[in-house]
């Protein structure tokens, strides 16, 4: 079964969103293991009908660490078990790659053992560089495959062109700014990533 984690380089950079795109172009379910906040496994649901319950559901919008002991909870890794449809199977991140499950476990430290590809989402604003970079050299050190690079923003050439140049990843896509996220937009996502996959 074909599992691809979208990771972000930072949080709050459309993880949510390109999962669902990517949902779309692969006929795939999705599944976010710890939600913070805001539910993103309740927004997915808004658009797409194959979500699977995250391990987790923390009602802070902080680190999942974090989060877990303001509710008394620690984290259990053993209780955070991938789902196994009979389709591809979309893993959103929590936040950034290196975020904390505990004082002594990072998302990263669980997720790399999934047998994933794994795609970068980077948001454009001042620093995206640098916190994209890191990203990419974190993950090629650990030989995770990485498929590419998904932009979101408007387009900065400059930005993008380094990122590209100095990590030899593909762009897969660009999310451009909109003012609504219906179904028939991420579906228009898809069909036009669709040749980049």
């Amino acid at each position: 079964m074909q599992r691809i984690i979208v990771a972000g380089i930072s949080t709050e950079v459309g993880k949510t969103v390109v999962c669902t795109i990517l949902s779309y172009l692969f006929d795939a379910d999705y599944w976010k293991p710890i939600d913070c906040g805001e539910s993103d496994s309740s927004r997915v649901k808004q658009w797409h009908q194959r979500v699977h319950a995250p391990a987790y559901c923390l009602k802070a919008p902080l680190s999942p660490h974090h989060a877990a002991r303001l509710e008394n909870l620690t984290i259990e890794i053993e209780k955070i078990q991938i789902p196994q449809p009979p389709r591809p199977l979309i893993i959103e991140g929590v936040g950034g790659i290196l975020v904390p499950l505990t004082t002594r476990l990072t998302t990263f430290d669980l997720f790399k053992s999934w047998g994933a590809e794994w795609v970068i989402v980077s948001k454009h604003y001042l620093g995206s560089i640098n916190h994209t970079l890191l990203t990419v050299e974190t993950l090629k050190r650990h030989g995770i495959p990485l498929l590419g690079i998904i932009f979101n923003g408007q387009p900065n050439p400059d930005s993008e062109a380094a990122i590209l140049e100095i990590t030899k990843l593909p762009c897969l896509g660009r999310l451009l700014p909109e003012s609504e996220i219906t179904e028939t937009t991420l579906r228009r996502y898809a069909a036009s990533w669709r040749h980049n996959f």
